[in-house]
């Protein structure tokens, strides 16, 4: 098997092993502190930003709102014995138009946009799973099975989402799986749609940028401790939900405290416009090294090569494209109203 680099056998084992344990799972959220108001000068900045920006716009909430099909309520997802892994119920206090003083009104906006959960559609053949975990997970339709695109950050979110959509489109089995980049958010949910023996077996494909091992090891077992403190700091999962607490990551909610999992990769693209036919699908591959993350592979494309004939729409190729382009876009890797990362948009054929 490829591993892309030098790690021995044994040292990847052991990686595995120590990043499959990691993670915020079992940390126990923040108690006995007093929320406090905000300091007069916050206030009047946060004030001063409603005429500064658009807010009157609705737009994005259209955005955001667009092929809806499904979700579950609340957002809940449980670990096996119960425990709540992901939730959007006590985002509840997002429901009021006007931000707090404690709350840049541009934050209570994106986090009110990304309250929307659940199954959507992009266009056909292509679905994503939104809201229930930091990142979202894209479903690609090949000919008879399915690409995975980020499986999340935990098993329990990323079972839950594929689950969700089982119940309203074919049950396809998943053929590949694609890690972006080497950021948890985007492979932690592994075994949650697929499993190791498939992928050993040939079954499953996982697919991943050259260096994406080296950096995952770097990150989460050789930096692991301080890389898990800051992530407590970063996206807060132990703060009490409120205008003085969790609001928002600004990618998504916060970080799932679920399961972490990852499978190890069994195709490394190591250049850019590499491509592969994954189930009848052509997907095009760019690399872009040290940008978000250390190794990172953007999506430069996605077009049916064979299989049953698509509407016009759906037969154009998907292409990424990036937040500069100022064009109308539907939502990519994170959340719904920033412009982070990456976005999906129709490219007519040449």
């Amino acid at each position: 098997m490829n591993r892309s680099g030098c790690l021995s056998g044994r040292v990847f084992r052991a990686a595995l092993l120590a990043i499959t344990t990691f993670g915020v799972g079992t940390a126990h959220p923040a108690a006995g502190q007093e929320a406090k108001p905000a300091e007069l000068t916050v206030s009047a900045a946060n004030r001063a930003v409603l005429s500064q920006l658009p807010f009157a716009n609705r737009d994005d909430y259209e955005d955001a709102a667009r092929g809806f099909i499904a979700t579950i309520p609340d957002a809940l997802v449980t670990g096996p014995s119960g425990n709540v892994v992901w939730s959007q119920k006590d985002y509840g206090f997002l429901e009021n138009d006007h931000a707090p003083d404690t709350v840049n009104p541009s934050l209570w906006r994106l986090a009110q946009l990304n309250r929307q959960h659940g199954l959507f559609k992009v266009v056909d053949g292509l679905y994503q799973i939104r809201g229930l975990d930091l990142s979202n997970m894209t479903l690609i339709e090949g000919n008879s099975g399915l690409i995975v695109v980020d499986p999340l950050n935990a098993v329990e979110t990323a079972r839950a989402g594929l689950d969700l959509y089982y119940q309203h489109r074919p049950r396809r089995p998943v053929v590949a799986v694609i890690y972006t980049h080497s950021h948890a958010d985007h492979w932690g949910g592994a075994k949650g749609v697929t499993n190791e023996a498939d992928v050993a077996s040939g079954k499953v494909a996982v697919i991943a940028p050259e260096g994406f091992m080296e950096h995952t090891v770097s990150e989460f077992v050789i930096a692991g401790n301080a890389m898990r403190r800051r992530a407590l700091y970063q996206f807060g999962p132990l703060l009490p939900k409120g205008e003085r607490g969790n609001v928002d990551a600004g990618l998504g909610k916060t970080t799932a405290r679920g399961t972490l999992s990852l499978i190890s990769p069994t195709d490394f693209i190591r250049k850019s416009d590499e491509k592969r036919t994954i189930d009848g699908v052509e997907i095009i591959f760019a690399l872009a090294p040290e940008s978000e993350a250390p190794a990172e592979l953007p999506v430069a494309g996605v077009r049916r090569r064979s299989g049953p004939k698509l509407s016009p729409q759906a037969a154009q190729p998907l292409q990424i494209r990036s937040r500069s382009d100022p064009a109308p876009s539907q939502p990519g890797l994170y959340g719904r109203g920033d412009r982070r990362g990456a976005e999906i948009t129709r490219k007519p054929c040449r």
